[in-house]
């Protein structure tokens, strides 16, 4: 009852300083964000992010006096800015995949090699299963067969992340020796 009280004012008094922050250094926060991005629309969008982190996060170590402080907010968004882009520089952005264009003919053979090469992966993995290899080729199964992520797969077997992980690499160092890649 006590904590749900507490948290209650810290979040009356974040919302309180959000609006004053907003009131009196929007301007500023525009202005700052722009000279980072060089592009309004990226300054409006890393304002709006920085409204809505100080809302989840409801930090009261954030607060200053009435408002927050201008300093930690400035680096905010400058570290933002940076991760933002250091995330997008590391996406590599590769051709289409399928081809939604009707006038272009479908290229079966493409299709049927990876078909052909998927079953070959599949037939290797049962191979695999009847060696000492079985409990990698289990787990890289697992994980390759379904949306599951490492973590999942882990969670329904009941190891640990870095066994599935290790696992996973050493099938895939042994799939890349035996098996052809069509896409390459």
């Amino acid at each position: 009852m006590i904590l749900n009280q507490i948290t209650g004012s810290i979040q009356q008094q974040c919302i309180i300083r959000i609006e004053n922050l907003y009131k009196n250094s929007h301007i500023w926060l525009l202005k700052a964000s722009h000279n980072i991005t060089g592009n309004p629309d990226d300054a409006q969008d890393l304002v709006q992010e920085l409204y809505q982190y100080l809302l989840e996060k409801c930090n009261p170590k954030l607060f200053y006096l009435d408002s927050y402080n201008l300093l930690y907010l400035h680096r905010f968004l400058t570290h933002r800015w940076i991760n933002r882009r250091k995330k997008n520089s590391r996406i590599s952005y590769v051709g289409e995949i399928y081809n939604d264009d009707p006038s272009e003919e479908y290229d079966i053979e493409k299709d049927q090699s990876v078909m052909n090469a998927y079953n070959e992966v599949m037939q290797e993995l049962e191979r695999l299963k009847k060696t000492r290899g079985w409990a990698s080729a289990r787990l890289f199964e697992l994980y390759w067969c379904s949306e599951d992520t490492l973590q999942e797969v882990a969670d329904k077997i009941g190891i640990s992340k870095s066994t599935v992980f290790i696992a996973i690499k050493k099938i895939r160092k042994h799939m890349a020796q035996v098996i052809q890649n069509p896409n390459e």
